[in-house]
């Protein structure tokens, strides 16, 4: 399945405005997320499919080096496979912050897009 063009990653605007919010908080948020962001570029698409969406929505648990706390208190990536070669980027959030986001938050950041 893999081609030699680059997945293109795309971030919705529901992601984008979560992200600067937490920047403002974890300053490292960038930094911990690059290992991700390459992984599907090259279509390794990583993490847990979320049931419920009626989408190819998965999910990412990514280490936040901000705390001590390993991947289970880190952040949580959330993303849709458009199709092989198209990735958007959907929400981010800190487990520290939020425990979860239902099916209902996640099919409203696919439709404003």
């Amino acid at each position: 399945m893999s081609s030699d063009l680059p997945v293109q990653v795309r971030a919705a605007p529901e992601f984008q405005r979560r992200l600067r919010n937490l920047a403002k908080k974890y300053r490292q948020i960038r930094a911990d997320l690059q290992p991700v962001f390459e992984q599907l570029q090259v279509g390794n698409f990583v993490g847990d499919q979320i049931p419920g969406t009626g989408f190819t929505v998965l999910k990412v648990r990514v280490k936040n080096s901000a705390i001590q706390k390993g991947k289970s208190a880190g952040y949580r990536l959330i993303y849709q496979v458009e199709s092989p070669n198209s990735v958007l980027l959907l929400l981010i959030y800190s487990k520290l912050d939020q425990t979860d986001v239902t099916a209902e938050d996640i099919k409203a950041a696919i439709l404003q897009d």
